[in-house]
């Protein structure tokens, strides 16, 4: 593929699925990706979602990386402020180790949870507080350093101690810094790291971002130059109509999220087709008619050459698909035929 395409994965739960199931159709998304060349398969993190099993992307990585071959699996991303960044250095230490070379920390610096959530994840210590938002660039320089095969040292009660996050590291992962605004962008400027932007999320603002990170890039040992690629929702079918059905059960729960609505188990494409034709106030119809339009939905050729121009149009010579095409009723719970086809037709 001359464009290089990679996969971000939610690990979606739909209704007719367990989280067993969710897991397991996963797994062979990561396969598929694997066989196809796909460059990288990235899982998210995200907390307390009846449709989105992607809570812990380290015990994820760890899955996907030891069912695959050769893809680079990490996170889209680690929302830092939930952790202590000793445990995600140690997490992805371990990680490196048991498939080097193949790793990647994308680190975000949302909290990807409700403000409950965000609370108990953090023992109850205030949650997501300001504080822990405010030192994420401190954050990301302890995870940075204590995963160095040197380890970082702590000067704490008088005496220098040294920290590893493991005792013999060879190599490191790779580490992004992911963001839908221009936050991000900068302090990954600043601190001469690869950026991802979350065109799948945002869907606004892309430009504006790609271009204050690379104005503003200061490069650093470990990058020379500016590294960046976006994010992509996709619905890829053997026909257009096809994948317009298969894009409506995510359209909805995107539509529930954006306008406050309770959030369930990712509908079947029939049961979301029942919902649509039933009628949904008119700014909910231009909710989901702005969504579709910032989608890849179609057929294989309209699709890659949607892909292609919006790699032209910022610059980048990787984009990562979200697959998000939804099952028909009487699917194979532990399968996602639809979003495994929206991979084959885009790097078959």
């Amino acid at each position: 593929m001359s464009l290089a395409l990679s996969v971000l994965d939610l690990v979606p739960v739909r209704s007719d699925q367990t989280t067993g199931d969710a897991i397991a159709a996963s797994v062979e998304l990561a396969r598929t990706a694997d066989r196809l060349g796909y460059r990288r398969f990235w899982v998210a993190e995200h907390h307390n979602m009846p449709a989105v099993a992607a809570t812990n992307p380290p015990v994820l990585i760890g899955l996907f990386a030891g069912a695959t071959e050769r893809i680079r699996v990490g996170s889209g991303g680690v929302m830092l402020p939930n952790h202590a960044p000793l445990v995600v250095a140690e997490q992805f230490a371990l990680l490196e180790a048991a498939f080097p070379g193949r790793i990647d920390l994308g680190i975000g610096r949302a909290p990807g949870s409700d403000p409950v959530t965000s609370w108990a994840l953090r023992h109850g210590a205030g949650g997501v507080d300001d504080e822990a938002v405010a030192r994420f660039p401190e954050y990301v320089d302890n995870v940075l350093a204590m995963m160095e095969p040197a380890g970082v040292g702590l000067a704490l009660r008088g005496g220098q101690h040294v920290l590893k996050a493991t005792p013999v590291a060879q190599t490191v992962p790779q580490v992004w810094l992911l963001g839908s605004s221009d936050y991000s962008a900068r302090l990954a400027a600043a601190k001469g790291m690869p950026y991802v932007f979350a065109h799948h999320f945002s869907g606004s603002g892309t430009a504006e971002a790609l271009e204050l990170y690379r104005s503003t890039f200061q490069p650093s040992p470990e990058l020379d130059e500016p590294r960046t690629f976006l994010t992509v929702n996709a619905s890829v079918a053997d026909t257009v109509e096809e994948a317009q059905r298969q894009a409506l059960p995510q359209l909805l729960q995107m539509l529930a999220l954006r306008t406050g609505q309770p959030l369930v188990a990712q509908r079947t494409v029939e049961d979301a087709e029942t919902i649509v034709d039933a009628g949904l106030p008119e700014a909910h119809d231009a909710l989901i008619e702005a969504m579709r339009k910032r989608w890849v939905i179609g057929d294989a050729a309209s699709a890659r050459d949607e892909l292609a121009s919006l790699a032209a149009a910022y610059g980048v010579d990787e984009v990562m698909v979200n697959p998000v095409g939804g099952a028909f009723a009487g699917t194979d719970p532990r399968t996602a035929p639809a979003r495994v086809r929206t991979l084959e037709l885009l790097g078959g």
